[in-house]
């Protein structure tokens, strides 16, 4: 195991898994500490620059996703990346079948990431989804879902890169839960360098009177009013 591999390990470890699964369970997300030291958070973002490492950029207002671009990773993935990749999915693969079960889902994911990206690559998603986000002044990002075809993870987290209240203002991390029969619900999440955000993709079960009933969640990022905000995406589904 490297030395960026232990630490990043050590990190992870030191974790309340038992709180995030209960947070993810009662709200749709979770909140992480940091788990990312500045000069990890600012070599991740020194990546940008360097298009070789990508396999595509996307300029969000030519397609109206908002106003920002993205860069998705080419293989092989960054170490630090691959790293949090691979033992974040160890970590949620169980949340993510019992979810599952509970929403009378047949599909049960691999204990190990190296797995769950086989049965992507058999279904035709073969291309790497962790990126990164930038936003300049007047950035936002639409709520969305991070859908790539048939097979989707249900859980995917985010990590801060850039300093709140320091490097930029505002762009808070947005989620917005809509539960049948219900107004919508937002939540506005602040995220700390080298910490993060774990929540559902697309739906999440939630106990009623009557069994467990789908909430379909979405996700965005609220208008950058000062400086430059960068993230980095952990999606564990590849895309076609």
């Amino acid at each position: 195991m490297t030395a960026v591999a232990s630490t990043l390990a050590d990190c992870l470890d030191a974790v309340d898994w038992i709180g995030v699964e209960a947070s993810l369970d009662r709200q749709g997300f979770a909140k992480l500490p940091v788990i990312l030291d500045p000069a990890e958070c600012e070599g991740l973002a020194g990546l940008y620059s360097h298009d070789a490492l990508f396999r595509s950029r996307v300029d969000m207002a030519r397609f109206r996703f908002g106003v920002g671009e993205y860069k998705y990773f080419g293989e092989p993935l960054p170490a630090v990346v691959q790293t949090l990749r691979t033992r974040f999915y160890a970590r949620l693969a169980p949340t993510a079948n019992r979810w599952n079960e509970r929403l009378r889902q047949k599909h049960r994911f691999p204990a190990t990431l190296d797995a769950y990206l086989v049965q992507c690559h058999e279904a035709g998603q073969t291309r790497p989804t962790p990126l990164l986000l930038s936003y300049t002044a007047g950035g936002y990002n639409c709520l969305h879902q991070d859908i790539y075809g048939d097979l989707a993870f249900p859980l995917q987290v985010v990590i801060g890169l850039s300093r709140a209240d320091e490097d930029y203002k505002g762009g808070e991390f947005l989620l917005v839960e809509q539960r049948p029969r219900a107004q919508s619900r937002g939540h506005a999440v602040r995220i700390e360098q080298g910490a993060g955000v774990i929540f559902a993709t697309r739906e999440r079960p939630m106990a009623g009177s009557h069994g467990d009933y789908r909430v379909t969640m979405r996700h965005g990022v609220s208008t950058v009013t000062q400086g430059a905000r960068m993230t980095l995406g952990i999606i564990f589904h590849d895309a076609r």
